[in-house]
This record gives structure tokens, C-alpha cells and sequence, in this order.
């Protein structure tokens, strides 16, 4: 197994192969809560006007506030409890779908954060080569690096310290920017996303019609 770890957009540009985009705070825990709530596939688009084009329960951000015209912010914390069952989403946010709509040379693409981290390897387990995109970099994204590191360890049939990824996590320059009384980054959103294997399914996305749409796999790829 050879693995790789490359940095924001211009990295995403360059993977290929199969390509693990990672968004921890917070696009790819949302969309881990968005299928736990029933959504049947989601979505990737890269601006909010290929978002609004497209019917569906429309997430995310810009500048990490709720977009008009979307049904929810980038908010996991706010997607617990949500009936959501046979509803298509549909995710915008400045990181996360914008390296995933970057990676034109990936012939796989997984969504990766620390609730699918487990299940994600499990789904990679016989591929050769798996690339990760560190999508928050370079203005953060050191949690995105550290789940990069953990998954990759465990690739590698190592143990990383789950504990150590917790920290950085809750230490991280994404985390910061959570308020107990900001509607747009609630401090329950961090809870969620060091709530490590919290789902036992990956997230896989597909090609269609130029863009990918996510699904989530259970029980391997």
C-alpha cells in the first residue's frame, strides 16, 4: 500500500488515482450526519449557483454562514435528529466540494473525517495506492491533516493515538471560530467531528453528469 498526502486545491488537482478528500470542520462530517438523517446521496458542487441549480436539501456555506436560498448551513451538530429519509442533498462549501470538484484525474473519489475514518479504510483496504487531499490547507486544515495521518496509519496496519487527533482537532484554527451563540458555528459542531467511527459506513462519490454525487457504502466498497 503506498499512500500520499497533499494539500488544498492545487494537491486535488494533482491526485489521481483513488483520492480521499478530507474535510473534518466541517463538510464531510456534515455529510456523514446528512446520510445518518436518510439522505440518499448528496450532491458535490463547487459554487452556490450550481447548488441553487439543483433540486434537493441544499447545505452548506460561504465564508462558513448559510447561503440564501439552502435549507441548511454546514452544521452537523444541527443535522442530529433531522428526518431526512429519501431526500437527495446537495453541498457547497469553500473546501471540502471544492477540492472533490478539483480532482479531475481521481478515477475514485472517498469523502473523509473522523466519523467514517475506520469504516473509509476498511472500504481502501485492498486498493494499492490512495492519495489524501488535505482540503482545508493552506489557510487551516491541520485537523484534515491529522485525520489524513490517522487513516493512512491504519492503512499501514498501524494503531494511531486517537487521542492526539481528538487535540488537534479541538486545538485546531476551524475549531476557534465555534460560539455557543453563533447559529452558523454552534460549539456542537466540534463535538461531532471528533466523534471518531460515530458511523459504520463510507462515503464514496461517483461521476455523473460532470459533477460527483456521494452515497454512503456499508460493508465495504
Amino acid at each position: 500500500m503506498i499512500t500520499r498526502i497533499v494539500s488544498g486545491v492545487d494537491g486535488a488537482r494533482e491526485a489521481r488515482g483513488v483520492v480521499v478528500v478530507i474535510d473534518v470542520m466541517r463538510a464531510f462530517t456534515t455529510a456523514a450526519y446528512g446520510f445518518a438523517a436518510g439522505l440518499t446521496e448528496i450532491d458535490l458542487v463547487a459554487t452556490v449557483d450550481e447548488a441553487l441549480s439543483l433540486p434537493g436539501f441544499r447545505m452548506g456555506e460561504v465564508g462558513g454562514r448559510l447561503v440564501a436560498g439552502f435549507d441548511h448551513n454546514n452544521s452537523p451538530s444541527q443535522l442530529a435528529g433531522q428526518q431526512l429519509t429519501g431526500q437527495r442533498g446537495v453541498l457547497r462549501t469553500g473546501s471540502g466540494t471544492r477540492c472533490v470538484a478539483e480532482a479531475r484525474e481521481a478515477t475514485e473519489i472517498w469523502l473523509g473525517s473522523l466519523v467514517v475514518a475506520s469504516a473509509t479504510v476498511r472500504a481502501l483496504a485492498d486498493r494499492q495506492e490512495v492519495t489524501f487531499v488535505v482540503s482545508g490547507a493552506p489557510a487551516e486544515g491541520e485537523e484534515d491533516l491529522v485525520c489524513a495521518e490517522l487513516m493512512a496509519a491504519l492503512l499501514h496496519g498501524s494503531l494511531p493515538s486517537r487521542e492526539l487527533a481528538v487535540t488537534v482537532v479541538r486545538g485546531s484554527r476551524a475549531a476557534a471560530r465555534h460560539q455557543s451563540d453563533d447559529p452558523d458555528f454552534p460549539l456542537a459542531d466540534i463535538d461531532c467531528a471528533v466523534a471518531i467511527d460515530a458511523f459504520d459506513f463510507a462515503m464514496r462519490a461517483e461521476r455523473r453528469d460532470k459533477r460527483w454525487v456521494a452515497r454512503a457504502i456499508h460493508g465495504g466498497a
